[in-house]
């Protein structure tokens, strides 16, 4: 992404999360740069669909640890598929590895808001109050998958919007040829790919962990803390 796009996200996020700024005033600052993250996405396909080497078709793999490792990696496949990657959930002694498939430039930013979004949703989890008789790991599942649920839904609806520009056909054509050449190198490397079963989870956490997603800041700028309560994903 380049330095002058970060720059402006940057200050965004910063008037956003300074106390003294009211929750509308916020929300319009932190969708202005869910709106730029977005439009970088369909500059650099464009820019690619001239110059092909400048934005290829790679790969990369996030260690996903405990605790909560199978809701993270949801977390992480909430923001991989609206940002046109793809991802393999492998199990690992550890906890899981997520393979995941994309051109360069769309695996930078799942990477990006990935690592923001789980500091977002620690501290999100650590303010949460579990009900009264709630077991609290239930809790904090069910909470996490309605904070991935609301992530996707927003990040889906910014790329949709942005993709809705100027020579709009052309864009559509562009991105569809990425999505058929992404799913081409997954087929690749995973022939015998299968479809995991949905999980049924029993919490109660869902409504609380879908508004934490709906205020969640989608600029992937989050500062990292050394004591972050979930430890971040490591990707290799």
């Amino acid at each position: 992404m380049s330095d002058a796009m970060l720059a402006r996200v940057r200050k965004l996020l910063a008037k956003a999360e300074d106390p003294a700024c009211g929750p509308a005033e916020a929300a319009l600052f932190t969708a202005k740069a869910t709106e730029l993250i977005a439009r970088y996405g369909v500059d650099r396909a464009l820019l690619a669909a001239q110059d092909p080497t400048t934005d290829p078709v790679g790969d990369r793999t996030v260690d996903i640890v405990a605790p909560y490792a199978l809701d993270k990696a949801g977390l992480l496949a909430a923001v991989a598929d609206p940002l046109r990657c793809r991802c393999v959930r492998r199990r690992e002694r550890t906890g899981y590895a997520m393979h995941l498939f994309g051109f360069a430039s769309d695996l930078e930013r799942v990477e990006l808001l990935f690592t923001s979004l789980l500091v977002q949703a620690a501290h999100g989890l650590a303010a949460a109050v579990v009900p009264r008789g709630e077991h609290p790991a239930a809790f904090r599942r069910s909470w996490l998958a309605g904070f991935a649920r609301e992530v996707g839904t927003r990040l889906r609806a910014a790329e949709e919007e942005a993709a809705t520009r100027p020579a709009a056909t052309l864009v559509a054509l562009v991105l569809a040829d990425r999505s058929t050449r992404v799913d081409q190198r997954l087929a690749e490397v995973y022939p015998r790919l299968r479809t995991a079963a949905a999980r049924r989870l029993v919490g109660g956490g869902l409504a609380q962990g879908a508004a934490a997603g709906r205020r969640a800041d989608l600029g992937g700028t989050t500062g990292l803390r050394a004591d972050s309560p979930v430890e971040l994903g490591r990707a290799r």
